[in-house]
């Protein structure tokens, strides 16, 4: 097999990224069917369960409906300032998803349940939907449009029957981030006391290390999981959406409002104040009562350094990790590289909080000595977020030209050589994006990170978080603000991201 030593490291890092599944599997084996039984199918569970069905399917088609109608109005109408709508549209990224609950819970103590949780989940996530969504309108060819109205379609038929069909990948593919997310989320839900897998099994873990019922319930969040991931694949359907025809396609014409234009204002301003406004609002009413006294500079000073190194750390390792199957996707790809591949991509789809638990039975049990270590926080974080590298790094050696390799061979190198000094070279830009990527990924990380950190390590997140728990919210607004900072550079690269995508 050709370039085996690549082969050999990209094995190694799918074999690490299998060790989730192969917990559930080993936990099941060991309590035996009777305990799985008794674990599993009793009316914990069942409420868990129930919880999770009503708030994915109340969360994931209202963000749709949000979503598909923001990206039309910035993407295909003459609304008042488009850009600054479809900037708005992205920036709630920047606000951690438990910091959108502080906000609200801060504003509305009395916000809880169901119907509180739907309305916060839709207001942080619907940008993972928004984001695809417009950029696929932007390189939608308009002939669509056009073929369909010289049918006799009138424009909303049009729009249902020509565009959101077209739009299939975009929404599903969106909708697979929202859910996974809504399954993985903890602070949130805590916040406004919200019962979801994630809590009860952070709840079991606090209470009892290594407990049973924690191992089943993330077993059962892993299933949820596997259950999304088919579903999407179910939904997308195999159609072909390419665009086929001589010359390119013309830039779509921005629809005229009229009188809607007022309404076409209001939602996305609306909006707005709703995702940013309230959270900046409520931060700066925190930090004024708060005064000076609370921005103590030994203790935020300690937590923004602690996450700069715990992020820029586990930004470059996972990019290593995953720069040789980003390498053998492109340059050598194959059955095996597939199924390789599809380790690399599955884990990021798992809840942190199954990752951390997983790490923490198997260092209890096998390897105590490095339970609770720096080691282990970061290959957990290798392992959530190794899917943000790959994306970027492929992208980057795809670009690379794979004559230019040959070429230094042709001159003497060595296959390594010819790709260290010639291909990793060229595809620098994307390694150092794919760093930020993660980088950033893992400074708004909390379940993990609450699970895995050793003694004395704290990170903006968890120390927002202990103070929170504390009910301590003015002392909590200086992690929330250096949060925010830290995530703004990840939303301005998607935001750019999505653009280039479209060729603007």
């Amino acid at each position: 097999m050709p370039h085996a030593s690549v082969v050999v490291f990209a094995t190694l890092v799918a074999v690490m990224s299998l060790v989730p599944l192969g917990f559930i599997g080993w936990v099941t084996a060991d309590v035996g069917w009777q305990t799985v039984k008794a674990l599993v199918f009793r009316p914990r569970v069942g409420e868990l369960l129930v919880n999770t069905i009503l708030l994915e399917a109340l969360t994931i088609p209202l963000s749709i409906v949000l979503a598909v109608t923001l990206a039309w109005l910035t993407e295909r109408t003459n609304v008042p300032v488009p850009r600054l709508w479809s900037w708005l549209a992205v920036a709630p990224l920047a606000v951690p998803a438990f910091v959108h609950s502080y906000a609200w819970v801060s504003l509305v103590p009395g916000m809880r349940g169901l119907q509180s949780g739907v309305f916060v989940s839709v207001l942080a996530y619907y940008p993972f939907l928004y984001l695809p969504v417009a950029a696929a309108l932007r390189r939608l060819d308009p002939a669509i449009e056009d073929a369909a109205a010289s049918l006799g379609l009138g424009p909303w038929r049009v729009f249902f029957r020509a565009i959101l069909p077209q739009l299939r990948l975009a929404i599903c593919g969106g909708s697979l981030l929202i859910g996974l997310h809504l399954l993985s989320e903890y602070g949130l839900y805590v916040m406004i006391r919200f019962d979801t897998f994630s809590t009860a099994i952070v709840d079991q873990f606090q209470s009892a290390y290594n407990s049973p019922a924690a191992n089943m319930l993330g077993g059962v969040l892993v299933a949820c999981c596997l259950f999304l991931l088919g579903l999407e694949i179910l939904l997308r359907g195999n159609e072909r959406y390419a665009r086929v025809g001589s010359g390119s396609a013309r830039p779509a014409d921005r629809r005229h409002l009229g009188w809607f234009v007022v309404p076409g204002v209001l939602l996305p301003g609306t909006l707005g104040v709703l995702t940013l406004g309230v959270p900046l609002m409520t931060l700066g009413r925190w930090l004024y009562l708060g005064g000076t006294e609370i921005w103590r500079l030994d203790a935020v000073g300690n937590a923004f350094v602690q996450t700069i190194v715990l992020a820029v750390a586990g930004g470059v390792l996972t990019s290593i990790a995953a720069a040789p199957m980003a390498w053998l996707s492109v340059r050598a790809p194959g059955r095996f590289q597939r199924l390789l591949e599809a380790c690399h991509y599955y884990v990021g789809s798992l809840p942190g909080v199954v990752v951390a638990l997983a790490l923490v039975t198997i260092t209890v049990r096998l390897a105590l000595p490095l339970y609770q270590t720096f080691a282990t926080l970061i290959v957990a974080y290798v392992l959530l977020f190794l899917p943000r590298a790959m994306v970027g790094l492929r992208a980057s050696i795809a670009q690379a030209p794979v004559e230019l390799e040959r070429a230094a061979m042709g001159l003497g190198r060595t296959p390594s050589q010819a790709v260290r000094q010639i291909t990793m070279r060229l595809a620098a830009p994307g390694f150092a994006a794919s760093v930020a990527l993660s980088a950033l990924g893992i400074t708004n990380e909390l379940t993990a990170t609450l699970m895995l950190s050793p003694n004395g390590v704290e990170t903006l997140a968890t120390k927002f978080w202990s103070l929170t728990s504390e009910i301590d919210y003015v002392s909590a607004a200086p992690y929330a603000v250096m949060m925010i900072v830290l995530s703004l550079p990840l939303t301005l690269l998607l935001y750019a991201q999505s653009k280039r995508t479209a060729g603007q």
